[in-house]
């Protein structure tokens, strides 16, 4: 267990080497450095996995490691200490696991990049690193700190062709939406502080519980700023339009960043503090109608999407929804398993779609794709795979199980409306995903396939992934027992299990019909003034983007067009100036080299100062 710091320092030396390699090495060496950094931290994940289940109480141990004091005053210490149990060690699996697949993928995907090959792996350790430090971290300051982090490489990554502008501005959209829930993070931290004198999260628990009451305003407003941040960081509403426009990144950092780590980011931060979110329980309710409401969101958006990879950010966007909204009626098991399951079946997703780009000559619509099957049999077979677990395919797919234990737990506890989202959202997701199936393997080629050549750092991940997509996958179950509370009940499951299935393969149908036997209704639905309305209203995100330029980018733009011609400095300079050009002008007039003028000054300035002395 004392080797736990190496998960962070490998893929930070990594970092360190690329970076200041300047991209001077071979492509070989660097893929070596790149992914070799993130493989030895996988291994040694596996093996912290191995001592933390031979510990005979492993479902309540925990193991801390402090590194050293990052602040230390008489009153306030803010050590870096990792912290690993059940939880984190989940994650870290998640993290290490999905990142060497997806760094091992890279390496093949981005060999034909003609710059940034260094650059970019050299994002990607960094953001591992950090990644990492904020599942590990034992305090929410040092969380804070790797937050950040991780928000900065996003940037880095979103933008990382740089010499588009398109992209360059998605990065800004990115970076200054996910900072809006920082700030109120900020916030959520000044306050426990000044409460509590700690920023520990086994210590706040305790502390919570003894000196505040269930829905204390205080609490309230703790919790609230957790949830705002938390919202930022997992694209949830109403700051989730950043995602959509993420996907200008390089497709690894698609299936890295915004599948399987950053966006679960929120997630894991929720439940790490699930012990404040239950003195709180308006909030957690508001978590959970977010959730739902996210997930409607997304699930329509997704519905006319015709980028490819929009589609899956939508579907993403959708699936952290169900996450949230299990959070919101307290299964927390569920969300963490949901978020396992998400990460191996939407990474699977991001890689194939990659291979499909790659193949389709870098073109990202589905509408002029079309055929596949035939030319790209195992990319094929991947994204079915990868589709069925996103649509919960009954029983042979992991997101089924993942998926149907959050439907359940709100069955179980009463949420109906909730429930009832949640089933209208497996209904869109199961019609989105095959429509996308359909359009994109099915029907006349409609483009000519660049055939790649075969690389084991290709297929490996693929293969893997799709394994664990299947119900293979589910049998992975996290050591959350003794970590988080868990006390939903499983008798009478098999209905719900039914009527899920049932509306899983009902979606698939409706897909069938319109888009593999492209029934006439289909054209007589997007041709009719609703489907059309609807259509632009959902492919332009539910009109979010032009809501939020209405409310905060004019008014700004507006703000700054006015303060250019720097109307402070008008009103002040101009009067002052004008006074003393006048002072200076009179003062002139008395410069004019006569001497009786100067005598008479002098005369009139003594009088001036003798009657002054007389009247005071």
């Amino acid at each position: 267990m004392n080797l736990l710091y190496l998960t962070i320092l490998f893929p930070l030396f990594g970092f360190l080497l690329l970076a200041f390699s300047q991209g001077s090495w071979s492509k070989n060496i660097t893929a070596l450095v790149g992914s070799g950094s993130v493989g030895l931290a996988a291994l040694t994940t596996v093996w912290l996995i191995f001592n933390f289940f031979s510990m005979h109480n492993s479902k309540t141990f925990i193991f801390t490691q402090t590194l050293w004091h990052w602040i230390k005053t008489d009153n306030f210490q803010i050590p870096v200490t990792l912290s690993l149990d059940g939880l984190s060690l989940t994650m870290l699996s998640i993290i290490t696991g999905i990142g060497f697949l997806v760094h091992l993928y890279a390496t093949w995907y981005m060999h034909d990049a003609k710059e940034g090959y260094a650059r970019f792996f050299a994002y990607t350790n960094l953001f591992i690193a950090n990644m990492i430090l904020l599942v590990l971290a034992d305090n929410l300051l040092t969380i804070y700190f790797a937050w950040e982090g991780v928000g900065l490489c996003s940037y880095l990554l979103i933008g990382f062709y740089f010499t588009d502008l398109k992209h360059n501005i998605a990065a800004i959209k990115a970076f200054i939406m996910t900072r809006l829930g920082d700030i109120f993070l900020l916030f959520a931290l000044f306050i426990l502080y000044n409460q509590f004198n700690t920023l520990n999260f086994h210590q706040l628990t305790v502390l919570v519980s003894q000196k505040l009451m269930v829905g204390d305003p205080i609490i309230t407003w703790i919790t609230l700023m957790l949830l705002i941040g938390s919202i930022g960081k997992s694209a949830q509403f109403p700051l989730q339009t950043w995602l959509s426009d993420a996907m200008v990144g390089p497709t690894p950092v698609s299936a890295l960043i915004h599948s399987a780590t950053m966006v679960t980011a929120g997630v894991y931060l929720i439940t790490r503090t699930h012990g404040l979110f239950l003195m709180a329980p308006d909030v957690l309710y508001l978590v959970g109608i977010i959730g739902v409401i996210t997930l409607l969101l997304g699930s329509c958006a997704a519905l006319v999407q015709t980028d490819i990879k929009k589609i899956l950010a939508y579907s993403t966007m959708s699936q952290i929804g169900y996450m949230f909204l299990s959070l919101g009626i307290q299964n927390w098991n569920a969300a963490i398993f949901h978020l396992m399951t998400h990460a191996c079946f939407k990474a699977l997703l991001f890689l194939s779609s990659g291979s499909i780009i790659f193949a389709c000559h870098h073109e990202q619509n589905i509408f002029k794709m079309g055929g596949l099957r035939q030319s790209i049999p195992f990319i094929y077979t991947c994204f079915l795979v990868g589709g069925a677990s996103l649509s919960a395919l009954p029983l042979i797919t992991a997101g089924f199980y993942s998926k149907d234990e959050i439907l359940w737990s709100a069955l179980v506890n009463g949420h109906n409306i909730l429930l009832c989202a949640g089933l209208i959202g497996t209904l869109l997701t199961s019609i989105y995903t095959f429509r996308m199936i359909f359009i994109i393997f099915h029907g006349n080629l409609k483009i000519k396939v660049h055939l790649y050549h075969r690389s084991t750092n290709h297929y490996l991940p693929l293969i893997c992934l799709l394994i664990l997509s299947t119900c293979i996958g589910s049998i992975i179950t996290p050591p959350l027992s003794g970590v988080l509370p868990n006390n939903i009940s499983h008798d009478g499951r098999i209905m719900l299990e039914l009527t899920s299935g049932i509306l899983t393969m009902f979606g698939i149908m409706i897909a069938t019909v319109l888009w593999f036997f492209k029934h006439p209704i289909l054209n007589d639905i997007t041709a009719s003034a609703p489907g059309r309305f609807f259509s632009i209203w959902w492919l332009n995100a539910w009109g979010f983007d032009w809501l939020y330029k209405q409310i905060f980018i004019k008014p700004y733009l507006a703000i700054a067009r006015f303060l250019e011609k720097d109307p402070l400095n008008a009103l002040i300079s101009i009067p002052v100036v004008k006074l003393v050009n006048l002072v200076s002008y009179v003062l002139t007039l008395s410069i004019n080299g006569q001497l009786r003028w100067y005598v008479a000054s002098m005369f009139l300035g003594a009088v001036i100062i003798i009657t002054s002395l007389i009247l005071l």
